[in-house]
């Protein structure tokens, strides 16, 4: 059998056409020779979708130099410092293993549906968080709520790397600076490292002042309304932070997708090292034990679910629109389902595993100064910042072990970082088009912009800022956010639709489970969390201090920031566009390649069906444009107006609804 393929444009009349197709994309038409006979050859056609990295709409989008680009990119940004310092506490505290019941139960029936979504959703429409919402444009304000989270989290996010850096420095030396308190900075409170002082909450070790007094210098500090001005060395550090990222990003995914083999992969190879460390120490076995210890009546308590949710929120990184930048950048073909099944998992996968190392750590370090493992079990940067360092202090070559656990901070923390620097970018290059002839140019900005903002936090008081952004940036806003995306794409965009574009994509139509999840499971979900954010709000301390009230209504402005570009773009969106009531909701919310539909009254979204049950037929019914025989039909109104006169809709028993156009 011979093949061959010719432009549509130039097949002849005498070929049958192919049945017709419900795709929009430029198509080619592959001819079979079937068999030739006396001089006549016989053919059969087809239409195919060419492969490879065109959209249906016919344009042309930078991809990723190789497949594992994106996967490692994915891995790299999903992957980061909360897996090292959030998850292996949360599990210990929350019942040990049963905490992966809950844990596990939130991601597959939440967690992963999301993160598929994301993917599918940037790979198909190949544009950045707000661009995407062509598909439905008076969503597109969570587009840019998304990406304001994005750059708001950029703002503290790259201060983590800069104390990592500047820890990292201190650590080439013969001896640490964290293991005694002979130093400039250690108060009278300080109590040497040997001495048994973790029951005395009057004392404090070398390693939690080295942090707050050597690195932060808090003790010249007087809360938030007193911060001072930007410390050089940390300065210092937070400049050569943006500095990789920017030469990471300044030529797009060309360049991150390169970044990337270094600093996803490097962090499982010195976690597995600091594990085959950690075992053979002295205490380390009942560590482990603790962490994996199995307390099935802790499910009972509501904050033990509670947690596993908030915690598969953040921890997979929907909502930052990172996933969807970087999707974006696929081939159009490219399995998108199969890909958010594995990086999903390895991200899961990871956080259990780091527990291993963490828990190793801390029952050696429990053993070490006879007091109960929850005495120095910990999470956030306390963890990776003073409990760690203080351990790894007692190591013999304890230089070495501090510049590789530092490395492993630097590379957790610089991807993630870089996923995030894209979202913005990516968003804002895709939805004003100018910005794609200068990206280098626009990359500097953003990197340069977030710099100036991070400076706060490396002030003698810039922990109080770095709690503040921490506390109240990406916290129900991004759960606001991914809730509203949700709710855009099963229910105004279409599931079926949805499913529709992915089969186009990857010729697989997702499962009944995968479309009952992104219908009614995940929002639902995300409601539920949304609720429970507000309910279990809790103003922001560090330490003994409490933040005064203007600074919460600081924070606050800061969350609501973002959360209202949805309704501002939606009445933006609905007053700007042309008629009446109805016929400005159907263009807001019809595909914007599908306008030329609403102008004819065939809007997609609201057509007239029946619901037949024990014989009897309930129509959804709907309402009219205002304008004579041009009208639309939908769920929310019960008679349409036809030349003026007003005509019900619903059908006769057993019938079908029928409508009429004069």
């Amino acid at each position: 059998m011979l093949r061959g393929r010719l432009p549509a444009a130039h097949m002849s009349s005498v070929i049958a056409p192919a049945k017709p197709t419900s795709t929009m994309g430029p198509k080619e038409v592959e001819l079979i020779l079937v068999k030739e006979q006396n001089g006549v050859q016989f053919t059969a056609s087809a239409l195919v979708t060419p492969t490879g990295q065109t959209h249906p709409s016919g344009e042309e989008r930078e991809t990723w130099g190789k497949k594992i680009d994106f996967l490692l990119s994915v891995i790299g940004f999903a992957v980061d410092l909360a897996n090292v310092w959030r998850f292996p506490y949360l599990c210990y505290k929350n019942g040990g293993g049963a905490f992966l019941v809950p844990y596990l139960l939130f991601m597959v029936i939440a967690g992963m549906p999301l993160f598929y979504m994301e993917l599918a959703l940037g790979q198909y429409n190949r544009e950045g968080a707000a661009g995407v919402w062509k598909i439905c444009p008076i969503f597109k304000g969570v587009g840019f709520t998304v990406i304001l989270i994005s750059l708001y989290v950029g703002f503290y996010y790259n201060v983590i790397i800069a104390w990592a850096l500047f820890y990292l420095f201190s650590s080439f030396s013969g001896e640490l600076p964290w293991v005694n308190c002979n130093n400039t900075w250690n108060s009278a409170n300080c109590s040497d490292l040997n001495a048994t002082l973790l029951n005395d909450s009057h004392k404090a070790t070398p390693a939690l002042e080295y942090f707050e007094r050597g690195v932060l210098h808090l003790q010249d500090s007087g809360g938030i309304d007193d911060l001072g001005l930007p410390r050089w060395q940390l300065t210092s550090c937070l400049a050569v932070v943006i500095v990789v990222l920017y030469f990471s990003l300044w030529k797009g995914v060309k360049t991150s997708g390169k970044v990337v083999w270094i600093t996803a992969t490097m962090p499982y190879v010195v976690l597995t090292v600091l594990l085959l460390r950690g075992v053979t120490l002295p205490g380390a076995i009942d560590g482990i034990k603790a962490y994996l210890s199995v307390d099935f009546l802790r499910l009972c308590d509501a904050q033990v679910w509670i947690e596993a949710a908030t915690q598969i929120c953040f921890s997979l990184g929907v909502g930052f629109g990172v996933l969807i930048a970087f999707s974006s950048y696929n081939k159009f073909s490219n399995n998108c389902y199969r890909d958010a099944i594995i990086t999903s998992s390895i991200n899961s996968l990871t956080s259990f595993f780091s527990g291993f190392v963490i828990f190793s750590f801390l029952g050696y370090m429990s053993q070490k100064h006879n007091v109960a493992l929850d005495k120095v079990a910990t999470d956030g940067p306390g963890l990776v910042f003073i409990i760690y360092p203080e351990a790894i202090a007692t190591l013999p070559g304890s230089s070495v072990w501090a510049v590789i656990f530092f490395i492993m901070l630097l590379t957790l923390g610089i991807d993630s970082a870089m996923g995030g620097m894209e979202s913005v970018i990516t968003g804002l290059i895709d939805e004003f088009k100018f910005l794609h002839r200068h990206r280098e140019l626009f990359t500097l900005f953003i990197v340069v912009s977030t710099f100036l903002i991070s400076l706060f936090c490396v002030t003698n008081g810039g922990i109080y800022v770095f709690t503040l952004l921490d506390h109240f940036a990406a916290g129900t806003s991004i759960l606001f956010g991914v809730l509203i995306e949700a709710i855009g794409i099963a229910w105004f965009y279409g599931v079926d639709r949805f499913s529709d574009d992915i089969q186009e994509m990857i010729g697989q139509r997702p499962g009944l489970y995968w479309r009952l999840c992104w219908k009614f499971v995940s929002p639902c979900f995300l409601l539920f969390m949304v609720v429970v954010s507000f309910a279990t709000f809790n103003p922001p301390k560090y330490g003994s201090y409490y933040f005064p009230t203007w600074a919460n209504m600081v924070g606050w402005c800061l969350s609501i920031s973002s959360m209202i570009m949805v309704p501002l773009y939606a009445i933006y969106k609905f007053c700007s566009l042309p008629g009446s009531f109805c016929a400005k909701l159907a263009y807001a919310i019809t595909p914007e390649t599908e306008h030329h539909m609403v102008e004819r009254g065939e809007v997609r979204q609201f057509t007239v069906r029946s619901i037949i049950y024990d014989g009897q037929t309930a129509c959804e019914t709907g309402s009219c444009f205002g304008q004579k025989g041009l009208f639309i039909t939908g769920w929310w109104s019960e008679c349409c107006y036809i030349s003026g006169k007003q005509e019900n809709l619903a059908s006769s028993k057993g019938g079908l609804a029928a409508v009429r156009q004069t």
